[in-house]
């Protein structure tokens, strides 16, 4: 895209912003602070894009059934510290744990299976296990098409040993 003229229905280039970047990427958006500072407002503002996305086609025949859009955010340490003491899970401090968000079977025995296989592969990339915890689901907001293929969504918490944060986080995306 050439920028040596102002483009109609874009701004100017300023700062961080170059329209010759811009994309026709309907369905995404970002929110973040420039600093790095976690807020509440940056997870709002977060929640309202996704709200505004509903012109993408987000939603089938039950209105109430949407597509399964989210946000993506750091770690909320604080938060994890509360939630997982519920479960008897002991988190050590920012940083030194990943956090894994699975989608998983009804089925209590495939279930089992899935996180069987995970806790293996923990241990064989030399990571340590330090548990499992369901996520809370607000039922009432779910469309009947989606409660009956509703997966059980676990998040497995997963300690650093001996890896730099670098080096960790590679290894859990890997």
């Amino acid at each position: 895209m050439n920028t040596s003229f102002p483009i109609p229905g874009f701004p100017l280039k300023q700062g961080l912003y170059d329209p010759q970047f811009e994309k026709d990427a309907c369905g995404i958006g970002f929110v973040a602070n420039i600093k790095g500072v976690r807020s509440h407002e940056i997870v709002r503002q977060g929640l309202e894009v996704l709200d505004n996305l509903t012109h993408r086609g987000a939603q089938g025949c039950d209105p109430c059934t949407g597509d399964g859009a989210g946000i993506l955010l750091q770690i909320p340490h604080e938060f994890f510290i509360r939630a997982c003491v519920d479960v008897g899970i002991r988190l050590p401090g920012a940083g030194e744990y990943g956090v894994g968000m699975l989608f998983l079977p009804q089925d209590p025995a495939a279930r089992h299976q899935c996180e069987t296989l995970v806790e293996q592969m923990i241990d064989e990339e030399g990571q340590r296990l330090l548990g499992w915890r369901d996520v809370p689901l607000k039922e009432s907001g779910i469309g009947e098409v989606a409660r009956r293929t509703q997966p059980a969504i676990r998040q497995v918490f997963i300690a650093r040993d001996m890896l730099n944060e670098a080096q960790f986080e590679r290894k859990l995306y890997v």
